[in-house]
């Protein structure tokens, strides 16, 4: 169960950073509609942290999990050399 919630976390995150305004790995951010499916990964996710670990710690896996992904996907960027599109 742990590893369905990370993978759903993660891959909420990571939708959730690229319809962002400042992301940096593609050359155009995904399309607004792409922010409803990564809420509701991110949703799928406490739902599933919180019947692993319990409400309390399933809250502090789930924002971990997400944190983690939020941080680590800019320094990627850098690291990947990506343009990010000047405004």
């Amino acid at each position: 169960m742990n590893l369905y919630a990370l993978l759903l976390g993660m891959a909420g995150a990571v939708l959730a950073y690229l319809a962002g305004a400042r992301q940096g790995l593609l050359a155009k951010r995904l399309p607004g509609s792409v922010r409803v499916l990564a809420a509701t990964l991110l949703a799928a996710s406490l739902a599933a942290w919180m019947a692993a670990a319990g409400p309390g710690a399933g809250i502090a896996a789930a924002l971990t999990c997400w944190m983690l992904a939020w941080v680590a996907l800019p320094y990627f960027a850098w690291w990947r050399g990506a343009k990010v599109s000047q405004r």
